[in-house]
């Protein structure tokens, strides 16, 4: 279907990728993953022929059709909804236009009517004549209501724009989908939807995400990118990180009989398969298990950090306290009446349809934000400790990471050098990636540093908004695992559907009539009709 032929791609003296060979066959979907800056964006730029190699060559079987999902939000402002969705056929779109230019000439003749018939025949083929009404049905899906197919671009808000070149890259069923970090700005319930649609696609998938969850219910093989060569693994990305652990435990347990290591081998794929048989995402895709062999997963050369989150001291039984807790912005109500009493040892998903109620309620719990009305009372023996969602008012002086992180010590010997680049290590600023200078840092970096900040705290309380933005996947992982192991109290807000799930165990949803508060699962809290029906109308003006 797709392959890769020699492909090498340098940039100065740094070797990104070094005669990559593969192929991408019909049927499979291919989770794309690698460290940041092992090239998983310029090999899909590759892919796509946006970008060409040093060397090599990418070969699409004659015939074939590769649609891209749409980096660029302002592409198709000139153009309405529905036609941004057809021109992502750009064949079946240059035949429609043609028909309707040739029909439109005030002098229409008989080569004209000719060439028409020729156009017709084709765009019957490629079931042109139901173009209009399969957009509309693909923008349903994604929840862009009718009202709105014939909006222009331009006028719509960013969240809708990314789901209306969602539904242009998956439209007219390409033979080759390829998907640059698809679940950007989705809410959970389209990133639901999209799993679905791609569990059951006939044809190839090459995606880059850093979705744990997205990557698990709709990849049968997972692409590697390490040491400049991409090798293929069946299995999802859970399969692969698990065995990858697995080879590292074996090849650094150098005296372990090879009958024992075998042994260990078969029992881990019996448990997986088992685990993965038993979900209700047990759809064609997930035939993948059938022939699982970890035989030749190779232990990664990624780093994860060291997140560790210690207390300073252990809280009481009083948290946090909420009443009848109301904000909006610029007269558009958020929330009203929110009444929450956190409890010790609760790690809580808070939730919303509206990103700016949950990042509005932790400002106001933060005391950097003022309600409309209500109030709020943190216990005695309670220390917070914050991560917003923007934290670029942190970055901006020019210091060096060692006195950034500095400003947060509490005693001297906190403010020695060898304990703050200590905390830097675990991060993996180590040596001179310690001095870096604080307002130069990349998004990742920068949520790194604030995490060394949240560990130096040793707060017993967490509130995390968004804190897996711009994480790569390493460090998701980590992160997540230290969250599910530290004994306080945790409130967060996430798109990461693997965290909330495997975090949380109380969900709180801020609504602008009121709030939902359950003890449950993420995915309990989700699936529940009574809930769902219950959030339809709390959410209806």
């Amino acid at each position: 279907m797709l392959s890769v032929s020699n492909l090498s791609v340098q940039f100065g003296k740094r070797v990104l990728f070094d005669e990559v060979n593969v192929t991408f066959t019909q049927g499979n979907c291919y989770g794309i993953i690698g460290a940041n800056g092992a090239g998983k964006s310029t090999f899909l730029k590759i892919l796509s022929k946006k970008m060409d190699p040093t060397s090599g060559r990418v070969h699409l079987e004659p015939g074939k059709r590769m649609s891209v999902l749409e980096q660029d939000h302002y592409a198709y402002d000139e153009f309405t909804v529905l036609e941004t969705v057809i021109r992502g056929n750009k064949e079946l779109f240059a035949i429609k236009k043609e028909m309707d230019d040739l029909y439109a000439k005030p002098d229409f003749n008989d080569a004209d009517s000719d060439r028409v018939g020729e156009l017709q025949i084709v765009f019957e083929e490629m079931n042109g004549w139901n173009a209009d009404s399969d957009a509309a049905a693909m923008l349903s899906n994604l929840g862009i209501s009718e009202d709105l197919h014939y909006t222009q671009m331009v006028d719509l808000d960013g969240k809708l724009k990314v789901r209306v070149l969602l539904a242009q890259a998956l439209f007219g069923n390409p033979d080759v989908l390829i998907m640059d970090e698809p679940t950007n700005d989705l809410d959970f319930e389209t990133i639901s939807w999209l799993e679905n649609f791609l569990a059951n696609y006939d044809n190839t998938v090459i995606v880059v995400s850093h979705d744990r969850h997205f990557l698990d219910a709709v990849c049968t093989h997972i692409s590697d990118i390490d040491f400049g060569k991409i090798n293929h693994y069946s299995g999802n990305y859970t399969f692969w990180y698990e065995s990858s652990q697995l080879a590292a435990r074996q090849r650094a347990q150098q005296n372990k009989k090879a009958e024992e290591k075998a042994k260990e081998l078969q029992e881990f794929i019996q448990r997986f398969s088992a685990n993965v048989a038993k979900s209700k995402q047990a759809t064609s895709r997930k035939k993948m298990l059938d022939k699982l062999k970890v035989d030749e997963i190779k232990p990664s050369s990624r780093r994860y950090p060291a997140i560790i989150f210690e207390r300073e001291r252990e809280a009481g039984d009083q948290i946090l306290n909420v009443e009848n807790l109301s904000a909006s912005i610029d007269g558009e109500l958020l929330f009203k009446d929110i009444d929450v009493n956190l409890a010790k040892g609760d790690k809580v998903a808070l939730i919303s349809r509206d990103s700016r109620a949950t990042s509005a309620f932790y400002e106001i719990i933060n005391g950097k934000k003022e309600a409309d009305s209500g109030k709020y009372s943190w216990g005695v023996t309670t220390t917070q400790s914050y991560l917003p969602v923007d934290n670029s008012e942190y970055f901006e002086n020019d210091l060096n990471l060692v006195d950034w992180l500095r400003q947060w010590a509490k005693t001297e010997e906190e403010r020695e050098e060898v304990h703050i680049r200590g905390f830097l290590g675990k991060m993996l600023f180590s040596g001179e990636e310690a001095l870096k200078k604080c307002n130069v840092l990349s998004g990742g970096e920068k949520v790194r540093c604030m995490l060394s900040r949240m560990m130096m705290l040793r707060a017993n309380i967490l509130m995390l908004d968004e804190p897996t933005n711009h994480l790569d996947l390493e460090s998701i992982t980590a992160f997540n695992n230290s969250l599910k192991n530290f004994p306080g109290t945790v409130m967060f807000t996430t798109h990461d559907h693997e965290f909330a799930q495997t975090v949380a165990n109380r969900i709180i949803e801020l609504t602008p009539n009121g709030v939902i508060d359950r003890y449950l699962t993420f995915d309990d809290y989700m699936d529940d009709p009574k809930i769902k029906e219950q959030r339809a109308s709390m959410y209806a003006k």
